[in-house]
């Protein structure tokens, strides 16, 4: 029976349990992702959402009670510097978990925990430039495609031509001055 049971006890003992999810919300702020199992997760979501709530607020008591949680300077330091700014517009769901499958060992469900706003896939700020869209046909007529293809030709040559020479003149230039170089 389930009587008056809040949380998942994880088959651990209170401190155990405290230092597991101490140190999984540590390795979570610093990797931004983390794989674990589906039952470790939720309880990881339940633990360090408040944290980083608390993190939004940038005082020496919220550091320290925060402090308390984690254990772990180096996290605190990422959590009150870079994850608090983005999140800070964010009302609350600031890790998202997305189950990868069973484990081959055990068959447990295993999952991914990841802070929402470090995806660049979902939040889209890592693309760099979207291409436009191309079609394998011209969308010009036949008409127009044989007018800018007897222009492109014409004006192709004398360029082409205008490139030999321009290398032929500069390549003796090239030549004196190594020659300069050897004579002293």
């Amino acid at each position: 029976m389930r009587h008056g049971k809040k949380f998942n006890h994880l088959s651990r003992k209170t401190g155990h349990r405290r230092a597991l999810l101490s140190n999984m919300a540590a390795s979570l702020i610093l990797h931004k992702r983390i794989n674990t199992t589906l039952a470790k997760a939720k309880a990881l979501k339940v633990y360090v959402e408040p944290l980083i709530t608390k993190s939004k607020t940038d005082s020496t008591h919220s550091r320290r009670q925060v402090f308390s949680y984690l254990q772990d300077k180096d996290a605190v330091i990422q959590l009150f510097r870079d994850v608090a700014v983005k999140v800070a517009a964010r009302p609350g769901g600031y890790t998202r978990i997305i189950k990868t499958g069973n484990r081959l060992g055990d068959n447990a469900e295993m999952c991914l925990i990841e802070l929402v706003d470090f995806n660049e896939i979902y939040t889209g700020s890592g693309k760099a430039e979207v291409k436009p869209k191309t079609t394998r046909r011209s969308r010009k007529p036949a008409a127009k495609k044989a007018d800018a293809t007897a222009e492109g030709t014409a004006t192709d040559a004398p360029a082409a031509e205008a490139k030999p020479k321009a290398k032929k003149a500069a390549a003796p230039k090239k030549k004196k001055a190594e020659g300069d170089d050897k004579a002293e």
